[in-house]
């Protein structure tokens, strides 16, 4: 039985949590494996009362899901006070979440790497990345440097403090002297995460085994990915990017799994384009269309609450996400969004410097400059949310997917058409 990998083929925010959930619906483990809570899902669920909305941040989507056991790999960032939050949020809706694991080598976010992430993007100025202010980044260079804090250190007060001590030598010289702000005492920072160590302790794992042991066991496994392709830190919009690999790669990475026990990648991707923060963004409509999408689409980070940029759906980053991930299936989610539009357009190249590119810039500069070339195909005014196959949808939608699944050089294995949990449309199962 597989692991499924699930992935954004775009700058995140492509609905991976609705997919994930739709998935760990039939799968035993929903495996979070990098990023923080800068990263945000948002799942609808249909009761009969009516719909309820959860926003995930640190938590893998499968905690809704009570056959699925998830689970925090390695490669996350976890800030202690935000996870025991949402654990705490979820328990109040009547969520059980005693099924989730920590992995013990998963590295802690302290609160000096709040502090620095904040202060430098402001220290930035005009050439800031966008960051989401959550520690993110320093953290992960923490974990490079290695000199990072893990989950395993709480249960080691002397080693832990050691740890900060260490780490804070260079911190608070660069917080004071550089910019002007307060040092972080070393004592007060460990009995503050040191606080976290027991309500963390009951799920604390060695997830990499009980992972390995179930893919022995014909479980099935799937590890979602936050941020997108285009925000991967070795193969994105660098350095507008984030601090780890959201692409397939970083799964086994975060994991603990080996990449032979991957079988099929799925990646996600809206039927238009949104980025959120800073970089270049080819489709971008600065328009009254893109504000329309915008509206339609509720495009506003699940995490930061910021606007997402909206543009044209982008064949080239589709292109470069399949070959990078290995993509064996394409999820399109959000096609009801493009609803009443006269005609949709589709960046199918580039210009660059008067020449035709088809493939994505090798270097930043090209793609910075990037010109889409667009085709345009005619839109529909039929409400499409209660669509359930193919056949439901109105031929220009019909034709307008086979378009994107053809120029996009992967096969369309499903369509979003509303944000329910159950508006969705589902042409092949994910081999």
């Amino acid at each position: 039985m597989p692991a499924v990998v699930i992935v954004g083929a775009q700058w995140g925010d492509e609905g991976k949590g609705k997919v994930t959930d739709l998935i760990g619906e039939s799968v035993d483990f929903v495996v979070r494996y990098q990023g923080g809570n800068n990263a945000g899902h948002t799942v609808v669920v249909n009761t009969p009362s009516g719909e309820d909305k959860y926003a995930l941040h640190l938590l893998p989507t499968g905690i809704l899901s009570p056959n699925v056991t998830p689970v925090i790999g390695n490669g996350v960032v976890v800030d202690p006070r935000v996870l025991l939050e949402e654990i705490a949020g979820l328990n109040e809706r009547g969520v059980d979440t005693s099924r989730l694991l920590l992995s013990a080598d998963a590295h802690l976010i302290a609160p000096y790497h709040v502090e620095l992430d904040k202060t430098i993007e402001r220290f930035l100025g005009n050439s800031k990345i966008g960051t989401t202010g959550r520690g993110i980044g320093p953290a992960y260079s923490d974990k490079v440097g290695r000199v990072g804090l893990r989950i395993q250190d709480l249960y080691d007060p002397s080693i832990l403090l050691q740890k900060i001590e260490s780490s804070l030598q260079v911190k608070n010289e660069l917080l004071t002297k550089v910019y002007n702000r307060r040092s972080f005492d070393a004592k007060t920072v460990a009995d503050e995460l040191l606080a976290y160590a027991e309500p963390l302790k009951p799920y604390l794992a060695d997830t990499s085994k009980i992972l390995n042991d179930a893919l022995d066991e014909n479980k099935v496994v799937v590890l979602e990915g936050g941020q997108g392709t285009l925000l991967d830190v070795d193969h994105g919009t660098y350095p507008f990017v984030t601090s780890s690999n959201p692409t397939a790669g970083g799964a086994c990475i975060g994991s603990g799994i080996g990449p032979t026990r991957i079988s099929s990648v799925v990646g996600i991707a809206k039927a238009y384009v949104t980025r959120v923060g800073q970089g270049p963004f080819p489709t971008e409509l600065d328009d009254e269309i893109g504000q329309r999408i915008r509206e339609i689409g509720a495009e506003r980070g699940t995490t930061t609450g910021r606007d997402r940029r909206t543009g044209w759906y982008d064949a080239v980053i589709a292109r470069y996400a399949s070959r990078i991930n290995g993509l064996t299936d394409l999820v399109l989610t959000k096609l009801d969004v493009l609803t009443g539009f006269d005609q949709i357009g589709v960046a199918v190249a580039y210009e660059i410097d008067g020449r035709k590119v088809s493939d994505m810039p090798i270097t930043q500069t090209e793609f910075h400059h990037a010109k889409p070339i667009y085709e345009y195909l005619p839109g529909w005014q039929q409400d499409i949310s209660g669509a359930r196959s193919l056949s439901d949808l109105p031929e220009n939608a019909r034709n307008y997917v086979r378009f994107l699944e053809e120029i996009s050089n992967v096969r369309i294995s499903a369509i979003g058409v509303g944000p329910a949990r159950d508006s969705i449309i589902r042409i092949n199962s994910f081999s």
